[in-house]
């Protein structure tokens, strides 16, 4: 129940993002209709259809190409926290930016049923009407998070994982047919736009491989440490010294009975 409470603590300022979200939308959809009835040409868009394509791809690389990315790899960050309150710091971190992810995905669904012409008869349409649905059973996953000594927490652990990294990199898959998309329907240049994005994917992909060699670097780390503290130039000189102190008594002993049996 206090969890509960948490979520939806977090779930409240962020449905009021989404009304703020949708009533923007439903007001450039209006707007949007004039239009359409003038213009019938399909390869001359009005100003108020590019921006609305414009906006339908912020919202969804925001969604899926940027919030979605960062909860991923922010909540494999508490495999490597050992302190308890901080792993609640970052599940909650988790939490919020994936259900933002959510709701701004949500807007960007209900922008491009509003406004657009969903024939569904390329890749880019036809993956994001799936995308809506996983991103949807994800959430829904999510909630229903088993405890974590139940005999389904492994299975919904896999699950929630799987489906996540699925969501994650398909959802940036996506953004490439959409920018695609964006350059036929208005005859724009992306090439700037793709390279930041590429470039962003590959600073998300750094970060998720250098997270699982962290700590066996900080292991290597003590390693080496610990074998700097005691160097091989200081050991030898040690064996040198036992050495000598052997030769020198040797002689003495040997010299101590000679004279006692000469004494006797």
């Amino acid at each position: 129940m206090p969890i509960f409470q948490k979520l939806l603590s977090f779930t409240i300022p962020a449905c009021f993002v989404l009304l703020v979200l949708l009533s923007f939308v439903g007001c450039s959809s209006h707007e949007s209709k004039g239009h359409k009835r003038i213009n019938n040409n399909v390869h001359k868009l009005s100003p108020q259809m590019t921006f609305d394509i414009t906006l339908h791809g912020v919202l969804l690389w925001a969604s899926t190409g940027f919030l979605m990315p960062i909860g991923v790899i922010t909540i494999r960050m508490c495999n490597r926290e050992e302190c308890g309150r901080k792993v609640r710091v970052i599940f909650y971190v988790h939490t919020t930016l994936q259900v933002l992810s959510v709701l701004i995905a949500t807007a960007g669904a209900i922008m491009s049923i509003k406004n657009f012409e969903n024939s569904f008869n390329n890749y880019h349409q036809r993956i994001g009407l799936a995308l809506y649905g996983a991103i949807w059973v994800q959430a829904l996953i999510g909630f229903c998070r088993p405890g974590r000594r139940s005999k389904g927490r492994s299975v919904w652990y896999f699950v929630h994982w799987i489906l996540g990294t699925t969501v994650s990199v398909v959802g940036m898959i996506n953004i490439y047919t959409g920018l695609e998309a964006y350059q036929k329907k208005t005859s724009r240049s992306i090439r700037l736009w793709t390279v930041l994005f590429t470039a962003e994917v590959c600073l998300m992909a750094f970060f998720y491989l250098f997270q699982d060699k962290w700590e066996y670097m900080q292991k290597q780390g003590v390693i080496m440490g610990n074998e700097a503290v005691t160097p091989s130039d200081q050991v030898i000189p040690t064996q040198r010294e036992n050495s000598l102190k052997e030769i020198l008594t040797e002689p003495c002993r040997k010299k101590n009975a000679l004279m006692n049996h000469f004494m006797n």
